[in-house]
């Protein structure tokens, strides 16, 4: 079976899977987001949720954030983890928000990846679910369903999964895929050496069964 053939049928079956897939991230605004998802790196979103209701009370905007020293987000952040580094990414990129895009988060991909702490995963998931565009995130759920699966061969840099997605993924299908395939990887197909392929909806064409 071809790539792109292959791509439509798992893309077919995770749309029935997991029809209502969504970031999982809490956010009401782009630069909330923007925030949440340095704060995600080697941290559970979950946690992500929890601390950042704290952080947005003390900081409700772009400008009461970019006027926070580093020190400052720390305290808020640092259950998230690295946080000297998150937070001196946080108040940089805020600070760039304010003086460069009048508070607003840009809606162009090379834009989003010249803020501090963004990159290509972060721009993708703002450039998908912010502004509707098309998108692909690689984050560890994606590459490794996807090297299983048999959609990409043995590549383990984000990068070039992406680009080897973009090839076979119709752009409209690949925001949303991605977060079929983060649930479909939380619930099914694990990180484990034997993952739950009895119950996985993929199994008949996925790579590491046939």
């Amino acid at each position: 079976m071809r790539k792109k053939e292959l791509a439509k049928l798992v893309i077919e079956r995770l749309k029935e899977e997991y029809p209502e897939s969504h970031c999982s991230l809490d956010y009401d605004d782009a630069w909330k987001l923007l925030v949440s998802v340095r704060l995600a790196a080697q941290c559970t979103d979950a946690r992500v949720n929890v601390v950042v209701q704290d952080l947005f009370a003390a900081y409700p905007s772009v400008e009461a954030l970019a006027e926070a020293t580093p020190e400052e987000i720390e305290k808020y952040v640092h259950p998230c983890g690295l946080g000297k580094s998150k937070a001196r990414d946080i108040s940089a990129c805020m600070k760039m928000l304010r003086d460069q895009y009048d508070c607003h988060v840009p809606d162009d991909f090379d834009a989003l990846l010249s803020l501090p702490g963004v990159g290509r995963k972060s721009a993708n998931l703002i450039m998908g679910d912010v502004f509707g565009k098309p998108a692909i995130v690689t984050d560890t759920h994606c590459i490794r369903l996807c090297n299983r699966i048999g959609l990409v061969d043995g590549i383990k840099d984000p990068k070039k999964v992406e680009m080897e997605l973009w090839k076979i993924v119709p752009p409209e299908e690949g925001s949303e895929l991605c977060h079929r395939l983060v649930d479909h990887g939380r619930a099914v197909c694990t990180a484990r050496t034997a993952p739950y392929c009895d119950k996985c909806c993929l199994a008949d064409i996925c790579k590491k069964r046939i």
